[in-house]
């Protein structure tokens, strides 16, 4: 039997945490499969554990490097069915924080890593899409962006990091200007909301007791964080078949998170 993606080529941005584990699902339905991350150490290990998988290291927050590694997928595969925007990345580190304390590299490293980076790589990918021909599932392609639980459920007390906020809200607000665009030339667009996910992102939060233990009434249904696999499969139903007629939607995986 088929799998859900079979003979699809996926391009996913990342490659660890949600990226990695949606690369394996994706893999195993019969994905062929195109990695694009900063991280070289994390591509090669991924490209280990998924035989087949090619990818590029690449920083998407250059137009350049996006650009290069879109080709460098076409090159290997001739078209591109799906691109899974995953790449993105927590501002503490450059002083992103509530709006009265953020730092202007806060504020400008988080959008441009996990806002731009999503600009970056669907520009081209889109293009690209534009001039295939309809698949046989009736589509010229599907696009998922990461978003967050927080851009439209804030947490205060943990997760006041404003500028990455803003910019998983513009995530959600572009996605849904590119829903309706761009249906009418057969491409899809819907968007990802997790809660708070075991991925290197959160190792801060996963340290912390006092966090995890308000997680576990945060995502009552998880009874805590969540797996990086849990996202994945939602992620894989948005990127397959099953959803073909699903667009310009915010799919929140998140436990419980906007009803606690």
């Amino acid at each position: 039997m088929a799998g859900r993606l079979e003979n699809q080529v996926v391009m996913i941005s990342g490659a660890s945490g949600i990226a990695a584990a949606t690369a394996r699902l994706a893999a195993g339905e019969g994905a062929r499969l195109f990695v694009v991350s900063l991280e070289a150490a994390e591509c090669e290990a991924l490209a280990e554990a998924v035989p087949g998988l090619r990818y590029e290291v690449a920083d998407l927050t250059e137009t350049a490097a996006a650009e290069g590694a879109v080709s460098s997928c076409l090159a290997a595969y001739g078209r591109i069915d799906a691109l899974f925007n995953v790449a993105g990345a927590s501002g503490r580190r450059w002083g992103d924080g509530p709006v009265h304390a953020c730092t202007d590299e806060g504020w400008d490293r988080t959008l441009a890593v996990n806002l731009r980076t999503m600009f970056a790589l669907s520009r081209p990918v889109i293009g690209q899409m534009l001039g295939q021909p309809v698949a046989a599932n009736g589509l010229r392609g599907t696009i998922l962006n990461m978003g967050s639980v927080s851009a439209f459920s804030p947490e205060p007390e943990h997760f006041a990091t404003h500028a990455y906020q803003a910019a998983k809200g513009a995530v959600v607000s572009l996605s849904l200007a590119m829903a309706a665009y761009y249906a009418p030339q057969k491409i899809r667009v819907n968007v990802l909301a997790p809660g708070l996910v075991r991925t290197p992102m959160s190792l801060r939060a996963q340290t912390d007791a006092r966090i995890m233990k308000f997680i576990e009434k945060k995502q009552p249904l998880a009874g805590g964080i969540l797996e990086a696999d849990d996202v994945a499969r939602a992620a894989l139903f948005l990127l397959s078949n099953d959803s073909r007629h699903i667009t310009g939607e915010v799919l929140s995986v998140d436990g419980g998170w906007r009803l606690s």
